[in-house]
Protein backbone atom coordinates (compact mmCIF):
# COMPACT_ATOMS: atom_id res chain seq x y z
CA UNK A 1 0.00 0.00 0.00
CA UNK A 2 1.57 3.24 -1.13
CA UNK A 3 1.24 6.72 0.35
CA UNK A 4 -0.75 9.28 -1.64
CA UNK A 5 1.40 11.33 -3.91
CA UNK A 6 1.82 15.05 -3.27
CA UNK A 7 2.05 17.15 -6.43
CA UNK A 8 5.43 18.89 -6.73
CA UNK A 9 5.74 22.59 -5.97
CA UNK A 10 2.46 22.70 -4.18
CA UNK A 11 1.64 26.37 -3.52
CA UNK A 12 1.51 27.42 0.08
CA UNK A 13 -1.55 29.05 1.58
CA UNK A 14 0.55 32.18 2.06
CA UNK A 15 1.29 32.52 -1.65
CA UNK A 16 -1.96 34.36 -2.17
CA UNK A 17 -1.17 36.86 0.56
CA UNK A 18 2.15 38.24 -0.74
CA UNK A 19 0.62 41.69 -0.81
CA UNK A 20 0.72 41.68 2.98
CA UNK A 21 4.42 40.89 3.17
CA UNK A 22 6.86 43.80 3.47
CA UNK A 23 9.06 44.39 0.49
CA UNK A 24 12.68 45.60 0.38
CA UNK A 25 13.37 48.40 2.80
CA UNK A 26 10.35 47.57 4.93
CA UNK A 27 7.86 48.83 2.33
CA UNK A 28 4.69 46.74 2.04
CA UNK A 29 4.43 44.76 -1.16
CA UNK A 30 0.90 45.83 -2.12
CA UNK A 31 -0.85 49.12 -2.88
CA UNK A 32 -2.15 49.50 0.68
CA UNK A 33 -1.96 47.84 4.06
CA UNK A 34 -4.80 47.38 6.51
CA UNK A 35 -4.46 49.54 9.62
CA UNK A 36 -7.50 49.22 11.86
CA UNK A 37 -10.50 49.88 9.65
CA UNK A 38 -8.65 52.12 7.17
CA UNK A 39 -6.42 51.56 4.18
CA UNK A 40 -3.16 53.48 4.46
CA UNK A 41 -1.20 54.33 1.29
CA UNK A 42 1.84 52.09 1.19
CA UNK A 43 4.23 53.97 -1.10
CA UNK A 44 5.04 57.36 -2.53
CA UNK A 45 3.22 56.50 -5.76
CA UNK A 46 0.04 55.75 -3.84
CA UNK A 47 0.32 59.00 -1.93
CA UNK A 48 0.73 60.89 -5.18
CA UNK A 49 -2.31 59.12 -6.59
CA UNK A 50 -4.32 60.02 -3.50
CA UNK A 51 -3.31 63.67 -3.80
CA UNK A 52 -4.29 63.63 -7.47
CA UNK A 53 -7.68 62.14 -6.60
CA UNK A 54 -8.26 64.78 -3.93
CA UNK A 55 -7.24 67.51 -6.37
CA UNK A 56 -9.71 66.25 -8.97
CA UNK A 57 -12.44 65.97 -6.35
CA UNK A 58 -11.82 69.57 -5.26
CA UNK A 59 -11.99 70.83 -8.83
CA UNK A 60 -15.24 68.94 -9.42
CA UNK A 61 -16.78 70.27 -6.19
CA UNK A 62 -15.82 73.86 -7.07
CA UNK A 63 -17.09 73.61 -10.65
CA UNK A 64 -20.41 72.07 -9.63
CA UNK A 65 -20.86 74.69 -6.90
CA UNK A 66 -20.30 77.54 -9.36
CA UNK A 67 -22.95 75.99 -11.63
CA UNK A 68 -25.42 76.86 -8.85
CA UNK A 69 -25.25 80.49 -10.07
CA UNK A 70 -26.79 79.45 -13.38
CA UNK A 71 -29.42 77.36 -11.65
CA UNK A 72 -30.36 80.26 -9.38
CA UNK A 73 -30.82 82.58 -12.34
CA UNK A 74 -32.92 80.00 -14.16
CA UNK A 75 -35.05 79.47 -11.07
CA UNK A 76 -35.63 83.20 -10.77
CA UNK A 77 -36.62 83.35 -14.44
CA UNK A 78 -38.80 80.23 -14.65
CA UNK A 79 -40.47 80.09 -11.24
CA UNK A 80 -44.10 81.29 -11.30
CA UNK A 81 -44.83 84.52 -9.46
CA UNK A 82 -47.32 84.80 -6.61
CA UNK A 83 -49.51 87.90 -7.22
CA UNK A 84 -50.40 90.03 -4.20
CA UNK A 85 -52.64 93.05 -3.76
CA UNK A 86 -53.10 95.56 -0.97
CA UNK A 87 -56.17 97.47 0.19
CA UNK A 88 -54.03 99.92 2.22
CA UNK A 89 -54.75 98.00 5.44
CA UNK A 90 -53.57 94.46 4.62
CA UNK A 91 -51.99 92.40 1.84
CA UNK A 92 -53.92 89.57 0.19
CA UNK A 93 -53.41 86.99 -2.50
CA UNK A 94 -54.77 88.29 -5.76
CA UNK A 95 -55.78 84.72 -6.71
CA UNK A 96 -56.59 82.72 -3.60
CA UNK A 97 -56.94 79.50 -5.63
CA UNK A 98 -53.66 79.82 -7.49
CA UNK A 99 -50.88 77.26 -7.17
CA UNK A 100 -47.97 79.59 -7.86
CA UNK A 101 -46.65 79.16 -4.30
CA UNK A 102 -45.88 75.47 -4.74
CA UNK A 103 -44.83 76.05 -8.34
CA UNK A 104 -41.58 77.66 -7.17
CA UNK A 105 -40.63 74.50 -5.25
CA UNK A 106 -41.51 72.27 -8.20
CA UNK A 107 -39.47 74.39 -10.58
CA UNK A 108 -36.47 74.21 -8.27
CA UNK A 109 -36.80 70.43 -7.98
CA UNK A 110 -36.97 69.96 -11.76
CA UNK A 111 -33.97 72.20 -12.28
CA UNK A 112 -32.09 70.28 -9.61
CA UNK A 113 -32.79 66.96 -11.33
CA UNK A 114 -31.65 68.35 -14.68
CA UNK A 115 -28.49 69.91 -13.27
CA UNK A 116 -27.72 66.72 -11.36
CA UNK A 117 -27.96 64.55 -14.47
CA UNK A 118 -25.87 66.95 -16.58
CA UNK A 119 -23.18 67.45 -13.94
CA UNK A 120 -22.85 63.70 -13.34
CA UNK A 121 -22.57 63.04 -17.08
CA UNK A 122 -19.87 65.72 -17.48
CA UNK A 123 -17.90 64.44 -14.50
CA UNK A 124 -18.02 60.91 -15.87
CA UNK A 125 -17.01 62.15 -19.34
CA UNK A 126 -13.90 63.96 -18.10
CA UNK A 127 -13.02 61.53 -15.29
CA UNK A 128 -14.16 58.14 -16.49
CA UNK A 129 -11.98 56.37 -13.94
CA UNK A 130 -14.25 57.51 -11.10
CA UNK A 131 -13.31 56.82 -7.51
CA UNK A 132 -14.71 57.45 -4.06
CA UNK A 133 -13.17 60.92 -3.72
CA UNK A 134 -14.56 62.02 -7.07
CA UNK A 135 -18.00 60.89 -5.95
CA UNK A 136 -17.62 62.80 -2.68
CA UNK A 137 -16.61 65.93 -4.59
CA UNK A 138 -19.65 65.60 -6.84
CA UNK A 139 -21.97 65.16 -3.86
CA UNK A 140 -20.52 68.12 -1.94
CA UNK A 141 -20.63 70.35 -5.00
CA UNK A 142 -24.25 69.40 -5.67
CA UNK A 143 -25.36 70.36 -2.16
CA UNK A 144 -23.41 73.62 -2.20
CA UNK A 145 -24.69 74.44 -5.68
CA UNK A 146 -28.29 73.96 -4.57
CA UNK A 147 -27.75 76.22 -1.56
CA UNK A 148 -26.14 78.86 -3.75
CA UNK A 149 -28.99 78.70 -6.28
CA UNK A 150 -31.57 79.05 -3.51
CA UNK A 151 -29.92 82.07 -1.91
CA UNK A 152 -29.22 83.75 -5.23
CA UNK A 153 -32.77 83.34 -6.48
CA UNK A 154 -34.37 84.67 -3.31
CA UNK A 155 -32.01 87.65 -3.03
CA UNK A 156 -32.34 88.71 -6.67
CA UNK A 157 -36.11 88.24 -6.67
CA UNK A 158 -38.77 90.63 -5.38
CA UNK A 159 -38.08 92.20 -2.02
CA UNK A 160 -39.04 90.30 1.10
CA UNK A 161 -40.45 93.44 2.73
CA UNK A 162 -44.00 92.93 1.51
CA UNK A 163 -45.49 95.79 3.54
CA UNK A 164 -43.07 98.36 2.19
CA UNK A 165 -43.58 97.05 -1.33
CA UNK A 166 -47.36 97.31 -0.98
CA UNK A 167 -47.09 100.91 0.18
CA UNK A 168 -44.79 101.70 -2.71
CA UNK A 169 -47.07 100.35 -5.44
CA UNK A 170 -50.27 101.72 -3.87
CA UNK A 171 -53.77 100.48 -3.13
CA UNK A 172 -55.29 97.92 -5.51
CA UNK A 173 -52.12 97.43 -7.54
CA UNK A 174 -50.98 93.84 -8.09
CA UNK A 175 -47.33 93.09 -7.30
CA UNK A 176 -45.19 89.97 -6.98
CA UNK A 177 -44.54 88.23 -3.70
CA UNK A 178 -40.93 87.37 -2.78
CA UNK A 179 -39.53 84.19 -4.25
CA UNK A 180 -39.53 81.65 -1.42
CA UNK A 181 -38.88 77.95 -0.91
CA UNK A 182 -41.41 76.15 1.27
CA UNK A 183 -40.24 72.52 0.91
CA UNK A 184 -36.52 72.55 1.66
CA UNK A 185 -36.23 68.91 0.70
CA UNK A 186 -35.97 69.99 -2.95
CA UNK A 187 -32.43 71.14 -2.14
CA UNK A 188 -31.42 67.46 -2.30
CA UNK A 189 -32.77 66.92 -5.83
CA UNK A 190 -29.50 67.93 -7.47
CA UNK A 191 -27.38 65.65 -5.29
CA UNK A 192 -29.68 62.64 -5.59
CA UNK A 193 -29.87 62.91 -9.38
CA UNK A 194 -26.10 63.32 -9.63
CA UNK A 195 -25.40 60.26 -7.50
CA UNK A 196 -27.87 58.03 -9.35
CA UNK A 197 -26.74 59.06 -12.84
CA UNK A 198 -23.05 58.81 -11.98
CA UNK A 199 -23.56 55.36 -10.46
CA UNK A 200 -25.43 54.12 -13.53
CA UNK A 201 -22.82 55.50 -15.93
CA UNK A 202 -19.95 54.03 -13.92
CA UNK A 203 -21.62 50.64 -13.69
CA UNK A 204 -22.41 50.57 -17.41
CA UNK A 205 -19.30 52.10 -19.00
CA UNK A 206 -16.75 52.41 -16.21
CA UNK A 207 -13.29 50.81 -16.34
CA UNK A 208 -12.80 47.17 -15.45
CA UNK A 209 -9.16 47.32 -14.35
CA UNK A 210 -9.73 45.15 -11.28
CA UNK A 211 -10.52 42.14 -13.43
CA UNK A 212 -6.97 41.95 -14.69
CA UNK A 213 -5.35 42.44 -11.28
CA UNK A 214 -7.50 40.22 -9.09
CA UNK A 215 -8.79 37.63 -11.54
CA UNK A 216 -6.10 35.14 -10.60
CA UNK A 217 -6.20 35.90 -6.87
CA UNK A 218 -7.19 32.83 -4.90
CA UNK A 219 -6.84 30.46 -7.85
CA UNK A 220 -9.75 31.63 -9.98
CA UNK A 221 -10.11 33.62 -13.15
CA UNK A 222 -8.34 33.53 -16.52
CA UNK A 223 -4.91 34.11 -14.96
CA UNK A 224 -5.13 31.17 -12.56
CA UNK A 225 -3.45 27.86 -13.37
CA UNK A 226 -5.88 25.24 -14.53
CA UNK A 227 -6.52 22.28 -12.27
CA UNK A 228 -5.80 18.78 -13.59
CA UNK A 229 -8.84 17.13 -15.07
CA UNK A 230 -10.46 14.20 -13.32
CA UNK A 231 -9.78 11.99 -16.31
CA UNK A 232 -5.96 12.34 -16.13
CA UNK A 233 -4.01 9.11 -16.06
CA UNK A 234 -2.94 8.02 -12.58
CA UNK A 235 0.79 7.33 -11.97
CA UNK A 236 1.78 3.65 -11.74
CA UNK A 237 1.75 2.03 -8.33
CA UNK A 238 5.42 1.47 -8.35
CA UNK A 239 6.23 5.19 -8.76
Amino acid sequence: MTAPLTPPNRPSSDDHHDWRKPGPGGEPGGPAVAYGSHLVPASGADREELRADLRRAGIVAAAVTVAGVLMGLLWLWLAPRVPLVSDSTAVFLNDSEGEEAIGADGTFALLGLAFGAVSAALVFWFHRRGGIWLTVGLAVGSVLGSLLAWQLGTRLGPTSDVVAHAREVGKGVVFDAPLEMHAHGVLLAWGLAAMVVHLVLTAAWGPRDFEGEWASYGGWGPGAPSAPSSGAAAPPDGA
